[in-house]
């Protein structure tokens, strides 16, 4: 219903801000990263929006990036995740973290955001498998080589040889995640 505002930003208290639009003023809330990105209060700005209708009120969200609004949108659609919490998830990671989070599997840096424990970062890693890579610019081949990179270079900070990181590495998925990987390498590793 509302896609865009364009006004001037009249107030800035995080979560929330007033966007005067013609004598409107509209209360939003944004994450984090949109906050901390935009202009002084007086100056005029452009937000993305996402409208909410609910049995208690309605509500407006913001963003400062296409990126942005389709990641909460698809936070969304995960069971058990509401606007709150979609917003604390983007105010804890970037879009294009969280999409490097969800394409390598990594559990830890989702745990971390408050309000989010682990049964909930699990359905997230889950329900949201390859919905972001592809329009948050994340390649999967780019997370995928930069797994495979930090995998490689701590079993060398480990102790081990090139050579013996090299054949633990060639025996590994190729869509592996960091700690994954670092955890069977070191598996293949003992065994030899």
């Amino acid at each position: 219903m509302i896609g865009r505002l364009t006004g001037i930003l009249a107030e800035k208290n995080p979560p929330q801000i007033v966007l005067d639009v013609n004598g409107v003023g509209y209360e939003i809330d944004v994450p984090m990263s949109t906050f901390y990105n935009l202009p002084a209060a007086g100056e005029k700005t452009k937000l993305l929006t996402h409208f909410a209708v609910r049995e208690d009120g309605h509500y407006l969200y913001g963003f400062l990036s296409e990126g942005e609004r389709f990641a909460f949108r698809q936070l969304l659609k995960v069971s058990g995740i509401g606007a709150r919490t979609a917003l604390s998830v983007l105010s804890g990671l970037s879009v294009g973290d969280l999409a490097a989070a969800v394409a390598q599997q990594e559990l830890g840096r989702l745990i971390k955001i408050p309000g989010i424990g682990k049964k909930t970062a699990e359905r997230l890693l889950l329900e949201l498998k390859g919905k972001l890579a592809e329009t948050t610019g994340v390649s999967l081949h780019a997370v995928a080589d930069d797994a495979k990179h930090d995998i490689a270079n701590a079993l060398l900070a480990l102790g081990y040889n090139e050579k013996e990181a090299a054949a633990a590495m060639k025996q590994l998925p190729p869509d592996i995640g960091t700690s994954d990987g670092i955890r069977q390498a070191l598996k293949m590793l003992s065994k030899a």
